[in-house]
């Protein structure tokens, strides 16, 4: 499926598109997604069935050896793993990435807090719940809901005083946090206990060109259904 194609300007030669290689439900590749379309970059996107045993091929590993998603082939052949990674490629030399690079530096502390805070409170917590492999009261998932809270504790700090992360300007520091924060809901948050967080997820979301096509966890995504790395 092709993305963007119609931006392409008239008499331009274009060798080949980039390839998103994605996974509809993940977070981590609708970061992805959300950038390109603010971007307006055109780009081929290719389904990756996490749990229909997609990643557990060679031809994938040759890709990416961890066997997640999402990974980008650029247009010249080349793959880069990691959708944090993903985000800096894409958006340095446009608005989402500050010139300045104390700004620079920031947006970097976000996107590593994001990955060691965000994701794993929020969006790991919010995936084992849906799909059935803990229940809220396990141990587990009441040490990561500690984490979670502890990550919306920290961005209600943050943007209590500022409208986005990092230099009042919309970066990809917020794309990449509002990615799995605006699923804490579904992890059992009430985000009425953090109204700047809230109200940062409604400009995020009024930004020109955003896009939310983050779709459900499928049934194969239950413990035992299908065939991937988380078993």
């Amino acid at each position: 499926m092709i993305f963007g194609a119609a931006h392409i300007a008239a008499g331009t030669y274009v060798s080949r598109l980039m390839r998103l290689y994605d996974y509809v439900a993940s977070a981590n590749c609708y970061k992805a997604r959300l950038l390109l379309a603010q971007l307006e970059r055109p780009y081929e996107r290719v389904p990756v069935d996490i749990f229909g045993g997609d990643t557990l091929t060679d031809e994938f590993a040759a890709k990416n050896p961890a066997r997640s998603t999402p990974v980008l082939e650029t247009d010249g052949g080349r793959y880069l793993q990691e959708s944090n990674a993903i985000l800096w490629y894409l958006a340095d030399g446009t608005p989402f990435l500050p010139e300045d690079a104390f700004d620079r530096a920031h947006v970097l502390k976000w996107l590593i807090l994001e990955q060691t805070d965000v994701m794993p409170g929020i969006g790991g917590l919010r995936f084992r719940l849906l799909t059935g492999r803990w229940a809220p009261d396990d141990p587990p998932a009441v040490q990561r809901r500690e984490l979670g809270r502890g990550a919306l504790a920290m961005l209600e700090q943050q943007l209590a005083d500022r409208a986005f992360l990092v230099g009042e300007r919309h970066s990809i520091a917020d794309i990449c946090v509002y990615a799995y924060t605006h699923t804490a809901p579904e992890a059992g948050f009430d985000l009425d206990e953090f109204p700047a967080v809230e109200q940062w997820l409604r400009r995020v979301e009024d930004q020109p060109r955003f896009v939310n096509d983050l779709a459900p966890y499928p049934e194969n995504a239950r413990p035992g259904a299908g065939r991937s790395t988380y078993g």
